[in-house]
């Protein structure tokens, strides 16, 4: 009798245990994902939580790179880290913020703990678990797509960080990231964010032809790319800006967060620093005519709806394919420049194929032919 009732007490006291984790740290937002990281890869990644400042962007100053990955975006956002490594050619510290479902986590650590390997750690990264508001959890979560709404809560689940680049899963560098990051310094006093507009031409404007809700300026801005100050979006008091925007147009979002983020810069238009659309290069801005003048090449890709994925637009898939099939510590010309160019049909009929030189301008600058450039 005194085994029996020795057990049932050690299984209550589990049992109340367990609700306790749950309740206190369970749905808490998950800051450094450190002890988790270290039980799996013997402490090889770097999650020091330290606050950076984005003011000084020399070679020595951390940039911080936010993505955010469910479901099949798992590769798509490794090969924008890939390639945020490959064209680091300042060789800028980089640390990759991850905010990820629980299944990816692992893939994750195991693939960046070789990547740092190989580049002889030039990258810190840190991943986070996904953390919407308890209220209307769900409906957050299914906002446009699975997890984009999480960018709208960076500022309170990204405490530890001053500044970030936040940027879509599918997007890929064609540039360094720090080039991206010394626009910070571009930013008044009051302006907390940085994004690019949705459209160059009026007559193909989503926002101005189709919007039932308030955006910016004339044709709204495109979310994928966006320049985050989290310390001045949280003496803003960010989310309470947020919140109040889903409740009063939450039937009207087409774009989701994107419409959201429209929505409060539409009444906030001096929080908000427009750059151009180099740095958030999408189809729309090539499929029917050039609408992106780009002066010094494309420095950012955004292959929205799909088209990484498709033939659709050739040069989109062909760049996306190359940097997932690059490897490191070879040649970039030979391997990234030479195999686009070699791969590209031309004439073609697709016009964003006849724009190869903008696409592979940067690329072209800082890497030569036979000139042998390690990533690290």
């Amino acid at each position: 009798m005194k085994t029996i009732r020795y057990l049932m007490l050690l299984a209550a006291a589990s049992f109340l245990l367990l609700l306790y984790y749950i309740y206190r740290v369970g749905d808490r937002p998950n800051l450094s994902e450190q002890n988790l990281s270290n039980h799996l890869t013997n402490g090889q990644t770097n999650t020091a939580v330290r606050r950076k400042s984005y003011a000084n962007s020399s070679n020595g100053t951390e940039i911080s790179v936010v993505v955010v990955a469910c479901n099949e975006r798992h590769n798509e956002a490794l090969n924008m880290i890939k390639s945020a490594i490959i064209f680091n050619r300042n060789q800028s510290p980089l640390r990759f913020v991850i905010i990820a479902e629980e299944k990816l986590k692992l893939n994750f650590m195991e693939k960046l703990n070789d990547w740092q390997e190989i580049t002889d750690r030039i990258f810190t990264y840190e991943i986070h678990s996904l953390t919407f508001p308890r209220a209307n959890k769900d409906e957050w979560r299914k906002l446009f797509k699975p997890c984009a709404a999480q960018r709208l809560f960076l500022p309170s689940l990204l405490q530890h960080l001053d500044a970030v680049v936040y940027v879509d899963s599918d997007t890929v560098f064609l540039s360094p990231v720090q080039e991206i990051w010394t626009m910070f310094q571009n930013f008044n006093a009051s302006q907390f964010a940085g994004m690019a507009p949705e459209h160059e031409d009026m007559n193909a404007g989503w926002y101005n032809r189709f919007a039932r809700h308030p955006y910016y300026g004339e044709l709204g801005v495109n979310s994928g790319v966006m320049l985050m100050n989290l310390t001045r979006m949280r003496e803003f008091r960010w989310e309470e800006h947020i919140l109040p925007i889903y409740r009063e147009y939450r039937l009207q979002l087409v774009w989701g967060d994107q419409d959201i983020l429209n929505v409060l810069f539409h009444y906030n238009p001096d929080r908000l620093y427009v750059f151009p659309c180099d740095w958030n290069y999408r189809a729309d801005h090539c499929m029917y005519m050039s609408v992106c003048d780009a002066p010094d090449g494309v420095k950012i890709i955004h292959g929205n709806r799909g088209y990484f994925h498709s033939r659709a637009q050739p040069i989109f898939n062909l760049i996306y394919s190359t940097i997932e099939e690059f490897t490191f510590r070879t040649d970039v010309y030979s391997n990234f420049i030479r195999t686009i160019e070699e791969s590209l049909v031309l004439p073609s009929n697709s016009n964003c194929d006849k724009l190869l030189d903008k696409f592979l301008q940067d690329p072209r600058k800082y890497f030569k032919e036979n000139q042998y450039e390690e990533v690290t």
